[in-house]
C-alpha cells in the first residue's frame, strides 16, 4: 500500500478532544498533491496519526453549513 501525503494547508478548528488528547478537526487539506478540500477526522496530539474521516468540497461545505443553520433556526 503506497503512502499517503497529506498537506494540512489550513487548520480552521477542533470540535472535540477525546482524554486522550486526539482531536476531532475541521482543516483544508491538500491529499496527494491534489486541490485541498474540508475535511473533518480525527488527529493524534502531533498530527503523527490520524483516523477516519470525510472530506468535503465547496460546494458540500456549503450545503452543510445551509443544513445546520437550518437546524439551528427551527431548534430555537
Amino acid at each position: 500500500m503506497s503512502d499517503i501525503k497529506f498537506e494540512i494547508k489550513h487548520r480552521v478548528g477542533v470540535l472535540s478532544e477525546s482524554a486522550k488528547g486526539w482531536r476531532k478537526e475541521l482543516n483544508l487539506i491538500s491529499w496527494n498533491g491534489r486541490e485541498p478540500k474540508y475535511d473533518i477526522r480525527d488527529w493524534s496530539p502531533e498530527h503523527e496519526k490520524m483516523g477516519k474521516g470525510t472530506t468535503l468540497s465547496n460546494e458540500e461545505v456549503e450545503n452543510l453549513y445551509a443544513l445546520l443553520k437550518n437546524i439551528m433556526e427551527t431548534h430555537d
